[in-house]
């Protein structure tokens, strides 16, 4: 059995001089992701292998998502990431190598949401607040997987959490 979590980053600036995989986090961004941070280790427990998406506020998200992990995860920060579909995303999950049994994606919406949405089992008791709502910056759904990475499919895998920075009571 594997777990994957899809995190999506923190609220960007609107610089209008700034190109889009350059913006930063702003202000209320580096604070929600700081306050989601504090409680994700023991949310979703070890994590061995984050992918993030190589523009400017996905990885500083990362940075401070992750900061309260004892053991911090290997992170691979890929262009391809960067505001992505869903079946791209899917791919890339399939090349993982089976020994990761935990993996969080940190990236972009809309693909970040249509991936958890065509992931999610529909008769996971959180799915429909997860197909019909909205997945705000530094929102978070975990699956279960229970087959290879190689033969993650559309569908079939269990939302064990849809989490939103409302739910927690997190100004994002």
């Amino acid at each position: 059995m594997h777990l994957l979590h899809l995190l999506r980053h923190a609220k960007s600036g609107r610089d209008e001089d700034v190109e889009d995989r350059d913006r930063i986090l702003s202000k209320r961004g580096r604070e929600a992701a700081r306050a989601i941070g504090k409680g994700l280790p023991k949310a979703i427990g070890a994590v061995e292998l984050v992918l993030c998406s190589s523009s400017a506020r996905t990885r500083e998200t990362a940075e401070l998502v992750l900061a309260a992990f004892d053991k911090p995860p290997r992170i691979l920060f890929e262009d391809a990431l960067y505001l992505v579909g869903d079946g791209a995303l899917l791919r890339r999950l399939r090349r993982l190598d089976e020994a990761c049994s935990s993996v969080l994606v940190i990236g972009h919406n809309p693909g970040l949401h249509q991936l958890a949405v065509a992931l999610a089992a529909p008769t996971s008791p959180e799915f429909k607040a997860l197909a019909e709502g909205k997945f705000p910056t530094t929102a978070r759904a975990s699956f279960r997987v229970d087959t290879n990475w190689a033969a993650l499919e559309r569908g079939r895998n269990p939302l064990v959490a849809y989490v939103t920075p409302k739910s927690l009571d997190i100004e994002d």
